[in-house]
């Protein structure tokens, strides 16, 4: 069993919410689905239920306090129906395998009755021609062997027709018992459904032609033709299993991306015991071992590389086509494809906690949901099986009161004509089966969908909110400047109450007249960083005095302060620093300011280090650097100040290039009709830059989170429905707020909480790809709902007999029964579109 509460709404006080996922098994069509759900929505405790025909799934909330998983597979199979919790010790990968074979053996043996059944079928059809074919022959017969013929030919008949029944029972109790036994329980429980329809069909064919056989008299006094159906009961069945058996291989189909990353697990690893390497059953991997990888092999398990280098093959996970290099220190992911190095990592993650596990879990989560949408098909298929069990007794009464000849055939007919021809099943795969499919092409792509209900959000989106850093800019900012002021650095200031009482500091700041840059005094001399160090002139504080410090103690100190904040900017510095060769410290004391920067105590200093606002906070001007820093922001740089003892000390400028897909999936943002808008919270003059390049013209430059919250919530009084794409970690809030949210991940970091969408290959041009799935696989449900609402309503009428008056045309038991088998094929088929969509 797998309960969780990491995704459930927030809960009323005292409630104790828990989800869990439980297999089903027996449904057939909606309206099990329907019943099931409607139960499971009653229970006590129970806060939300979503039962999933395809998935053949239950997942339900439940206040722990009140419910427990025991009680709810108690209440689905008091509805009639197999339920059986997962075990405590099973892997979502190890019940995916699970899943796979139970659907191939359930396919293996649907094909097979199915072939059995059609072959006996169109035997039967052939041998029931026979005494009809006697009979043509026996008009050239001479008149005193007419009566000795007909003797034969009535002894055959009937002998024909025993057979038949014998043909018939075979194919009833062996490859269509289930239909008559899941009839048979969901009566017991007081409903209906698909299977109702077939065995009601069937059964009453089967129950005539009994009749018919055994007490023809009965018939034949009434006028009535003693007629028998065998043949029909046998090819109806044979249909309904063929078109079962398209469907199950087309589901099964459905579910290929979910079994393509199942298999990418490796059943061994090759692991370091002592000095020798061994390989090992892939569950038996734990935590910190060292395992070896070489080149070409599959990657066993989640770890960072502790020794070599490669180029990775992560397509299958993300969507990216090229090998990504990896080196000492870099994260690689259990699945994806050693390609060129050989490589030792170290385990960071195993079993549940690992990203392939987790992208499972999270494409079969949702791939159990639900979208909105199916809300209509769900609301008919509750009343479906009732309303056609009524137009069958209206069909039948209608034509044995009004048929001018053999009306009681013909009513029999016409209604078991009703009966066949009914499809409930169209209606409950037309949604879930085009989520599956969606979901699982988004997947290949590198784009994890959370669910039915985004799906669908997504494709009404007017409106895309776009996060500067990581999200249009590639999110690996590189110091390009340090400028520091001379004489403003005082070496005895006091500390105390300095980190505590921002406003209150009596800081004295730097003079605005200080002189332009004059001294050059380093360049760095990394190949990957072309940055330049300077030193301003400024007047010192009249209360104390200044000390100067060397540019490399200066670059320590803050570097020291960065080195424990998570922010990409402060990764920058901190790899500035490590360039340039300074060493430093962990800080006595540190705090970061969401939104502004951090603040911290090392080596016995004062140290904050951010934007003007963080600054300003504590009585600190920047107006000394205001030439460097117009000069800086005019080049799309973002600056952080630097602050020492309540003194600006100076300010490190850096950059951060826009994505290479930024530009032209902006464009095709603009193309398909929607706003795009920038949210940051550099600069204006900064945002400009970006916004200009990137081809954005709407900008709200300054903004901290809960600022980008507000402005959502303005665009969303507007009537706008808002896509929010940000990096997953400072955007949450509004990625939260947002009608749909999208993370900027990685490979190794894919469950973002806050966002409904995970951008895996870490660039906007799949938030693209995920606005255009949507409005692709919306496109097909409709189109899915449409055919199958089409398909009863004109198909009944027909097979009741509407066009028989004008026409003279009447449907067949057998005809009606490879409709409604392709009506489903036709659902599933459409909805496997998705596969090839080209986006």
């Amino acid at each position: 069993m797998s309960t969780t509460s990491a995704t459930l709404p927030t809960p009323a006080a005292g409630l104790r919410l828990e989800q869990v996922r439980i297999p089903v098994t027996g449904m057939t069509c909606a309206a099990c689905q329907a019943r099931i759900q409607r139960a499971l929505q009653r229970a006590p405790g129970v806060v939300d239920a979503s039962v999933n025909l395809m998935m053949q799934t239950a997942a339900v909330t439940f206040d722990a306090n009140v419910a427990n998983p025991d009680r709810l597979v108690d209440i689905i199979r008091q509805t009639g129906y197999g339920a059986e919790l997962a075990r405590p010790d099973e892997t979502v990968l190890e019940e995916q395998r699970t899943r796979e074979l139970s659907d191939a053996r359930a396919y293996s043996t649907l094909k097979r009755k199915a072939i059995v059944s059609g072959v006996i079928g169109a035997v039967a059809m052939i041998v029931s021609m026979l005494p009809m074919s006697m009979t043509t022959d026996m008009s050239a017969m001479p008149s005193g062997a007419t009566m000795n013929a007909s003797e034969v030919i009535s002894q055959t008949a009937f002998l024909v027709r025993v057979g038949l029944l014998l043909a018939s029972v075979f194919v009833m109790t062996w490859a269509g018992r289930h239909f008559y036994t899941h009839a048979w329980t969901a009566l017991k429980h007081g409903s209906s459904d698909m299977n109702t329809l077939v065995a009601l069909g069937t059964g009453s064919a089967f129950l005539y032609s009994l009749v018919a056989t055994f007490a023809p008299t009965l018939f034949l006094s009434r006028g009535v033709p003693a007629d028998v159906y065998y043949e029909a009961v046998i090819v109806i069945l044979a249909f309904v299993l063929t078109g079962n058996l398209f469907e199950s291989r087309a589901k099964i189909q459905t579910t290929q991306a979910l079994q393509s990353l199942v298999q990418l697990r490796p059943k061994v690893a090759r692991v370091v015991r002592g000095e020798h390497e061994v390989d090992i059953a892939i569950d038996d991997v734990i935590s910190d071992d060292i395992v070896v990888v070489r080149p070409g092999e599959r990657i066993a398990v989640d770890g960072v590389v502790q020794w070599g280098s490669s180029t990775v093959d992560e397509a299958m996970l993300t969507g990216e086509a090229m090998p990504v290099f990896k080196n000492i220190g870099d994260r690689v992911i259990g699945g994806t494809v050693n390609k060129t190095g050989s490589f030792r990592l170290r385990v960071t993650t195993v079993g549940a906690g690992s990203v392939l596990s987790q992208i499972v879990q999270l494409m079969r989560d949702a791939q159990s949901s639900r979208a909105p949408i199916q809300r209509l098909a769900d609301r008919v298929s509750s009343i479906f099986v009732p309303v056609i069990l009524l137009l069958a007794i209206l069909t039948f009464g209608a034509w044995y009161f009004l048929a001018d000849q053999a009306p009681v055939v013909r009513a029999f007919s016409a209604a078991v004509a009703v009966l066949i021809i009914a499809c409930p099943c169209a209606m409950g795969l037309a949604v879930p089966t085009a989520v599956m499919v969606a979901t699982g092409r988004g997947a290949a792509l590198g784009v994890l969908i959370k669910g039915g209900e985004t799906l669908q959000r997504a494709g009404d989106v007017t409106t895309v909110v776009l996060d500067k850093t990581g999200t249009i800019t590639e999110g690996s900012p590189k110091v390009t400047d340090v400028v520091w002021l001379s004489g403003a650095i005082n070496a005895s200031g006091a500390i105390a109450n300095l980190l505590h009482a921002p406003d209150a500091v009596g800081a004295t700041t730097a003079s605005s007249d200080a002189t332009s840059a004059r001294t050059v005094l380093s360049s760095a001399s990394s190949s990957s960083t072309s940055a330049r160090t300077v030193v301003s002139s400024a007047s010192s504080s009249p209360t104390s005095a200044p000390a100067e410090l060397s540019s490399d103690k200066l670059l320590a100190l803050v570097a020291a302060i960065e080195s424990v904040s998570e922010h990409p900017l402060a990764e920058a510095v901190v790899r500035y620093g490590r360039e340039q060769g300074v060493t430093w410290a962990a800080p006595e004391a540190f705090q970061s300011v969401t939104g502004k920067g951090a603040y911290g105590i090392t080596n016995n200093r004062a140290i904050i280090v951010g934007n003007a606002a963080m600054l300003a906070d504590y009585a600190i001007g920047v107006e000394a650097l205001a030439a460097q820093s117009d000069t800086l922001t005019s080049d799309a740089k973002t600056l952080l100040y630097v602050a020492i003892d309540g003194t600006l000390a100076g300010v490190i400028a850096v950059a951060d290039s826009i994505r290479a897909t930024s530009k032209s999936a902006i464009e095709e943002f603009h193309a398909q009709g929607l706003e795009v808008l920038m949210l940051t919270g550099d600069t204006e003059r900064t945002a400009q830059a970006i916004a200009r390049e990137a081809g954005i013209q709407h900008v709200r430059a300054g903004l901290l989170p809960d600022g980008k919250v507000t402005e959502i919530k303005r665009l969303q009084a507007q009537g706008k429905v808002v896509a929010m794409i940000g990096d997953g970690i400072n955007d949450s809030p509004a990625l939260a707020q947002a009608d749909v949210g999208m993370a900027i991940g990685t490979g190794a970091d894919i469950a973002v909480e806050a966002a409904d969408i995970v951008l895996m290959r870490g660039n906007l041009q799949s938030a693209v790809q995920a606005i255009k799935l949507s409005r692709r696989t919306m496109r097909v449900m409709k189109q899915n709902l449409f055919w199958a609402f089409i398909y009863n309503v004109i198909g009944i009428p027909i097979a009741a007999g509407v066009l028989y008056p004008a026409f003279g045309l009447l449907l067949s038991p057998m005809i009606a029964s490879a409709a409604m088998a392709f009506s489903s094929v036709s659902v599933v088929t459409n909805s496997l579109r998705l596969r090839r969509v080209t986006l």
